[in-house]
């Protein structure tokens, strides 16, 4: 966990360099609030922020049941989704490498 906390913390700082204002729920709701017993909550939060948003970024190439879930609900809502390499380098192929990786779970 630490290090997905890590990895959170440069890709906000990321976007930030982007001029982009980063919302990560992940970083922000296990302050306050139990996994174990709230981790639904958490992930119907998460789209609510998400309904704010004008675009989703997404970073590295291992993502969760979770991540998945939130990739599909952005699509629905018609939002720009944007991926990124662990380098912090976009995939403009429409997030291909991406996808290829997920379907290779």
């Amino acid at each position: 966990i630490e290090a997905n906390t890590y990895r959170a913390q440069v890709y906000s700082r990321f976007a930030v360099t982007k001029h982009a204002v980063p919302i990560a729920p992940h970083l922000l709701f296990p302050q306050f609030m139990n996994d174990d017993t709230e981790r639904e909550l958490a992930l119907f939060m998460g789209i609510i922020l998400l309904t704010k948003c004008k675009e989703m970024w997404v970073f590295g190439t291992t993502v969760s049941d979770g991540m998945l879930h939130e990739i599909e609900k952005a699509k629905q809502m018609g939002k720009i989704i944007r991926y990124f390499n662990e380098e912090l380098e976009e995939i403009t192929n429409e997030g291909q490498d991406f996808r290829m990786q997920q379907e290779n779970r």
